[in-house]
């Protein structure tokens, strides 16, 4: 019983490490946001 627990525990472990190394050498690119600019609107302003 705890024989198949140390095989599941260590199975992940290579799953987590092999996810890591492969992120590491091939990370994934960002998405590209449009830069939004905000004119200033003082036609509401009170002067």
């Amino acid at each position: 019983m705890i024989r198949i627990f140390l095989i599941v525990v260590a199975a992940g472990l290579v799953i987590l490490g092999a996810t890591v190394v492969f992120l590491g050498s091939y990370p994934p690119n960002p998405t590209p946001h449009p830069v939004e600019k905000v004119l200033p609107n003082d036609k509401f302003q009170s002067h």
